[in-house]
């Protein structure tokens, strides 16, 4: 041990200091506060968070409760709300919706993973920031909204669909605003990029898994080339392990087993026109993944603004008439025009009709 150097953990699979910190915090002041607040002694259990009883107790005091004004005119919304955000801004009663706004959608990606080479979901800090994302959600739902929560089928944007709903509902506690959450639902219009391998299609990290199986049979029996779509696969994530950026490689290099970006444009607005169809003016929270997302952001804003960090958000509000949407991602907002999928091209379809299977077995051979 003399002199030799010490490791460092560059992993944590424990709880964050500050959510330590913050449980501590809460077992040693869970007496005073409820002392202090008045609260009845039911509001005095381990079940109400720290933060609500700090809040019930500066609901007392006026100068926080009071109105604010703002050029002699009061707005509808109090100091102790400001203070929750960084900024200390003053958000009101009609959140600065456009008047014709009739629906908002929220593509939030997936908070930070145990790792993609298998499907183990989330670490305690992603499981934080999908419950922070929730709460900051909350901040502008409405008395008596419908709020509906779907998601892609993976373990890690499920888990965080499900942390975002924890985070919401707290927040509605707090804000003592009644709302319709919905239960989660997966919708696969809002599935990763998929990729094509012998087992059908795959979500990328999927097919990963797959092609890591199939790699060392291969090896072993060393015969022949490896697939194209093991070649693919293996182009893509040798990006990834080099540091390099493995979705700006999808979005710009042709892979012919892998799903295009304009694939993933399209299908999320179908899934988009769906989720508002079956629940028309709610606001719809979307837990999902960055290659999508990030392909959504660019085809709306015309380029690449690099890839959503976990939890960021890209969101779309649909204009009444349902044919304008304003797409807002990382302080940029594009007016668009939302697709009509029945009249969009279908490329695969429109080849196969104009190509004979005569003169494609003459070329191969």
């Amino acid at each position: 041990m003399n002199g030799a150097p010490r490791s460092r953990r560059t992993e944590r699979t424990d709880a964050p200091m500050y959510l330590g910190r913050y449980q501590e915090r809460q077992r040693r002041n869970a007496s005073d506060a409820a002392a202090a607040t008045g609260a009845a002694a039911d509001d005095a259990g381990a079940h109400v968070p720290l933060y609500l009883r700090r809040f019930r107790a500066r609901s007392a005091d006026p100068e926080l409760t009071g109105p604010v004004v703002w050029e002699g005119q009061p707005l509808p919304a109090t100091r102790a709300w400001a203070e929750i955000t960084r900024t200390k801004e003053l958000p009101t009663d009609g959140h600065l919706l456009a008047p014709d706004t009739v629906a908002q959608v929220h593509l939030v990606r997936h908070g930070e993973t145990q790792g993609y080479s298998t499907e183990s979901g989330l670490t305690p800090l992603g499981s934080w920031q999908s419950h922070r994302r929730g709460f900051d959600l909350s901040k502008s739902v409405r008395d008596g909204e419908q709020v509906r929560i779907v998601c892609a089928d993976t373990n890690r944007a499920r888990q965080t669909a499900e942390h975002m709903r924890r985070g919401l509902l707290d927040g509605l506690v707090q804000w003592q605003r009644d709302a319709d959450v919905s239960d989660i639902t997966s919708m696969p219009e809002f599935l990763n990029f998929q990729v094509s391998t012998p087992a059908g299609l795959r979500d990328v990290t999927a097919a990963f898994r797959e092609y890591v199986e199939i790699l060392e049979r291969h090896e072993r029996l060393a015969h022949g080339d490896r697939p194209l779509w093991m070649v693919e696969v293996d182009r893509f994530w040798t990006t990834q392990q080099g540091g390099a950026d493995p979705i700006h490689l999808w979005m710009t290099i042709p892979m012919l087993h892998f799903e295009p970006p304009a694939s993933c444009v399209r299908r999320f607005w179908l899934g988009i026109r769906r989720v508002l169809t079956e629940s028309p003016g709610a606001k719809v929270i979307v837990a999902t993944h960055s290659g999508p997302i990030r392909a959504f952001a660019t085809w709306a804003v015309g380029y690449d603004a690099g890839e959503p960090y976990n939890t960021e958000e890209v969101l779309v509000r649909l204009h009444r008439g349902g044919n304008q949407a304003a797409v807002a991602y990382r302080n940029r907002v594009q007016e668009v025009q939302v697709p009509d999928p029945a009249l969009l091209p279908d490329w695969h379809a429109a080849i196969a009709a104009t190509a004979s299977p005569a003169m494609a077995t003459e070329v191969l051979a």
